[in-house]
């Protein structure tokens, strides 16, 4: 049994979720206070939210020793009481934690080897040292760096192996075609996790670029259409040029679609997106650290059109979930049960 804590932050704990236990062959019990994804068919323990009513936010961190662990909240207590529960119960091989630190913490202090799944971004605080310091092993949903001079993180801190088995996402596996379906159209794809671009700077792009249509597909904006999983893929497809944010996802996404991009980075925690657009300059595609002026975007577009897709293949080779699952199931099947 292989133990899964999901975050309930954002959508994409819950598609790398997805994707990989298609391919494990040890079973799988989600841990999460996000809601049951569509498509997961493993044991799920719903979990308390630990940030919900009166937080008492001054505590959070304990002093800066841990991420989230506020004083006196109910929901948090409830929830590290039903995982540690399960795990006594469950005695799973394997727990791997889609990310939490103190997560990671307490399936450890239960007897459980804990893989944790890293993240980009400059993360060399105490919590994160920890939470590395304890786990069997990193795994790293994106290429081994490029021999280009580049950040190469997370840095571990000594002991703990990386394992990089390329960036996934919920579209690998469908084929796709090599050639624009409507070559000169742009694709702007955001997800739900918030977004820094307003919709004013979009309009002031597509102002900028007369030979180029633009469609959007943006949660929250006034020029995007409701969105299905379908409807994402397809426009994907008849894109020629993508310009998306920087989280794993949705850049996964556009690299499954093989699809020329503009990667914009996000302001986030630990300045994740902008060592994920510092890897993929050094792949040579065309990557930002924030949104450009207007008058910078036919040029972009442009070398977008020049770069192509070609850098995608090592970025995500097609079978990273696979590499994954592969690798989850041989070390859930080298560490036994819990006695």
């Amino acid at each position: 049994m292989i133990g899964w804590y999901v975050h309930h932050h954002g959508a994409g704990h819950l598609q790398r979720l997805v994707a990989v236990t298609r391919h494990l062959r040890t079973p799988v019990t989600a841990l999460s206070s996000a809601p049951r994804p569509a498509g997961f068919t493993g044991g799920w323990v719903q979990l308390d939210r630990d940030d919900d009513g009166d937080v008492d936010r001054a505590s959070a961190t304990a002093g800066g020793a841990l991420h989230w662990v506020p004083l006196h909240h109910r929901g948090l207590g409830r929830r590290h009481a039903v995982v540690a529960g399960w795990i006594a119960q469950a005695r799973p091989q394997l727990v791997v934690t889609d990310v939490s630190v103190e997560v990671t913490v307490l399936a450890r202090l239960c007897g459980a080897p804990v893989v944790v799944a890293a993240m980009l971004g400059d993360r060399d605080d105490a919590p994160h040292r920890l939470g590395r310091d304890l786990a069997t092993a990193l795994l790293a949903p994106w290429p081994q760096p490029a021999p280009q001079p580049a950040p190469q993180t997370p840095a571990p801190s000594g002991r703990t192996p990386v394992v990089h088995v390329g960036a996934f996402s919920r579209f690998d596996g469908r084929p796709a075609p090599t050639g624009a379906t409507r070559p000169g159209t742009v694709l702007v794809l955001w997800g739900s996790g918030g977004r820094d671009v307003s919709d004013d700077e979009l309009l002031a792009a597509r102002e900028a670029t007369p030979g180029w249509t633009w469609r959007f597909r943006v949660p929250g904006s006034r020029l995007t259409s409701p969105q299905d999983e379908q409807d994402v893929w397809d426009a994907l497809l008849e894109a020629e040029v993508v310009v998306v944010h920087g989280g794993h996802n949705a850049v996964a996404e556009v690299a499954a679609a093989r699809r020329a991009a503009v990667v914009v980075a996000q302001d986030r925690p630990f300045a994740e997106q902008r060592r994920r657009v510092d890897l993929l300059r050094a792949e040579g595609l065309v990557a930002l650290d924030g949104w450009p002026a207007a008058d910078r975007w036919p040029g972009l577009l442009a070398r977008a059109r020049a770069v192509g897709a070609g850098p995608w293949r090592r970025w995500a080779p097609g079978d990273g979930a696979q590499r994954a699952a592969r690798f989850l199931d041989e070390t859930a099947a080298a560490q036994g049960v819990l006695a």
